[in-house]
C-alpha cells in the first residue's frame, strides 16, 4: 500500500478519497467524521435518506424521530455517535419549545445536519442498526431531480441508501392541490432511475410515504392509503407498479397552530403546543424491511 493511500480515507458517502485530517469531503462535502464512526464500528452502516418537498417539515420530522428515540420509545434504544449527531434533534426540540419552527435548511450543502445512530429494540432480538440520516434541503432535492448530478451529495447519497423515507404535505393535498402529489411523483421517478431494476422486476428498496400534517384531515389518518388513493393517486399508482416495498403513513408533530406577521406583514405559524403523532411507525416499518 503506498504512503498516499494509507494516509488518505475514502467518504462514506461519495467514495472519494480524503486527507485524514479533513472535517468534510472535497467532493460532497459529506462530514468525514462518519467514515470515521464507520471505520470504528467495524460495519458498514445503513443509510435511511428522508426526501421530500421544501416546507414539508422533514427537519422537525426527522429532529422529532431522533429525540424520541433517544428517549427509549416503544423500547428502542438509540446511541448517538459523535456529538455533531445530536445537533439536529437539539435544535428541532429547542425551537418547538420556544413555540417557534425551527429555520428552513439551507441549501449549501456544508450546512446540513447529519446524525449517525445506532439503534435497537432488545425486545426483537440483538441486532444493531447502524443508520445515518442527513436533513437535506427541499430546494437541492429540487435541484437535483431537476438537473441529475446537481448536487453529487444527494446522487451518492441515495445510491447507498438501504430504505427511503418520502414526506408529503397531506394538509396541501387535502385542500385539493395536485402539487403535492406531481413533487412526490418526481421524486420517486428519481428513486426508480437510482435503484434501477431489470426490467419487469419491482424495486425491492423499501419506501415509507409518510404523509405530514396529518392533523388538518382525520380522514388522513384514518385510512392513509384511501387518503394516498383518492388525494395523490399518481405516487400511489407508480409505488403499486414499481415498488416492492411501500406502505402509507400518516403523521403530525403540532397539536395546534397560531399565527403572526412579521415585520414585512409575511403570516407567520406557530406551534402552540407538541402533539407528535404517527412519528416512529414508518421507521419501525423500514427497519423491518431492511
Amino acid at each position: 500500500m503506498s504512503t498516499y493511500a494509507a494516509a488518505s480515507v475514502s467518504c462514506l458517502i461519495c467514495d472519494t478519497v480524503n486527507n485524514p485530517e479533513a472535517t468534510v469531503c472535497s467532493k460532497c462535502y459529506a462530514p468525514m467524521a462518519l467514515i470515521h464512526e464507520a471505520i470504528a464500528q467495524e460495519r458498514e452502516p445503513c443509510i435511511v435518506t428522508v426526501i421530500g418537498d421544501s416546507n414539508v417539515g422533514k427537519t422537525v420530522y426527522l429532529g422529532m424521530l431522533l429525540d424520541m428515540l433517544t428517549k427509549r420509545a416503544e423500547a428502542f434504544e438509540a446511541i448517538p455517535k459523535g456529538a455533531y449527531s445530536v445537533n439536529l434533534q437539539h435544535q428541532v426540540i429547542s425551537y418547538l419549545s420556544a413555540r417557534q419552527f425551527p429555520p428552513k435548511t439551507a441549501m449549501e450543502v456544508d450546512t446540513w445536519n447529519w446524525a449517525y445512530y445506532q439503534v435497537s429494540r432488545p425486545q426483537d432480538g440483538p441486532r444493531v442498526y447502524d443508520l445515518v440520516m442527513p436533513d437535506m434541503a427541499g430546494e437541492a432535492l429540487a435541484a437535483e431531480v431537476a438537473s441529475p448530478r446537481t448536487f453529487a451529495v444527494i446522487r451518492s447519497l441515495l445510491e447507498k441508501s438501504s430504505a427511503a423515507i418520502l414526506l408529503v404535505d397531506a394538509a396541501v393535498a387535502a385542500a385539493g392541490s395536485s402539487q403535492p402529489d406531481f413533487f412526490a411523483l418526481k421524486l420517486l421517478s428519481y428513486l426508480d432511475g437510482v435503484f434501477a431494476a431489470k426490467r419487469g422486476q419491482k424495486l425491492q428498496t423499501p419506501v415509507a410515504l409518510v404523509l405530514c400534517k396529518a392533523d388538518y384531515s382525520q380522514k388522513c389518518f384514518d385510512d392513509p392509503e384511501g387518503f394516498a388513493y383518492t388525494n395523490l393517486n399518481r405516487i400511489w399508482n407508480l409505488c403499486d407498479s414499481r415498488f416492492a416495498h411501500f406502505k402509507f403513513f400518516a403523521t403530525s408533530v403540532v397539536g395546534g397552530l397560531g399565527y403572526g406577521t412579521d415585520e414585512y406583514e409575511n403570516v407567520i405559524p406557530y406551534p402552540l403546543h407538541v402533539a407528535p403523532r404517527g412519528i416512529l411507525e414508518p421507521f419501525e416499518w423500514t427497519l423491518s424491511k431492511l
